[in-house]
């Protein structure tokens, strides 16, 4: 695989540079470590979705587990260009759940707001940080080699997200929190 740490207080990269994969030293300001931190924090949020209940609405409640697996296996991408390791059957995963949840919910007439229950919102975090991470991704596709799996991958998993929290509200009997355009200001 690639460099890996066996201290993590190194204090190599007080300087603001940091290490890739390959070994390869970069800006901590370089597009394809901005890629890696969003993927990173956006891991951290499906852990924290995962500890308030996220996998309750689903049919394998190993599925976000999985996720994060995925979300290191993008990790692992990025931090070695060239290198991949997301598989496109991963993909297909987040389709296979995404149409299983769909099923069960009403047709949107309006604009969803983040919130609802506390495991609702914070799948909505995790869809919100899965766009910036989307973001990053394709900025730095644009001057660097990112495999062809990782947008369509972060693009499905924040459809996934948002999908999913309206799913968590709708068990929990939460009233989905709707904007509503016709209110005075």
């Amino acid at each position: 695989m690639g460099f890996r740490l066996s201290a993590i207080a190194t204090r190599n990269g007080d300087g603001g540079s940091t290490k890739l994969g390959d070994g390869r030293g970069v800006s901590k300001s370089d597009a394809r470590v901005a890629a890696m931190g969003d993927v990173d924090e956006l891991n951290s949020a499906v852990g924290m979705l995962m500890a308030f209940g996220g996998s309750q609405v689903l049919s394998d409640k190993s599925f976000l587990s999985q996720v994060q697996q995925d979300l290191l296996d993008l990790g692992g991408e990025l931090s070695i260009p060239g290198y991949t390791l997301l598989k496109p059957e991963r993909l297909a995963a987040l389709e296979t759940c995404l149409a299983q949840l769909n099923k069960s919910l009403p047709r949107l007439e309006e604009f969803v707001l983040p919130g609802g229950s506390v495991v609702a919102a914070q799948a909505h975090m995790c869809r919100t940080i899965c766009r910036r991470a989307e973001r990053a991704v394709v900025f730095l596709a644009e001057t660097q080699a990112v495999s062809t799996a990782a947008s369509p991958y972060l693009n499905r998993l924040s459809d996934l997200m948002f999908v999913l929290a309206r799913t968590l509200n709708q068990n929990s009997g939460e009233a989905e929190p709707l904007w509503d355009r016709t209110r005075a200001n």
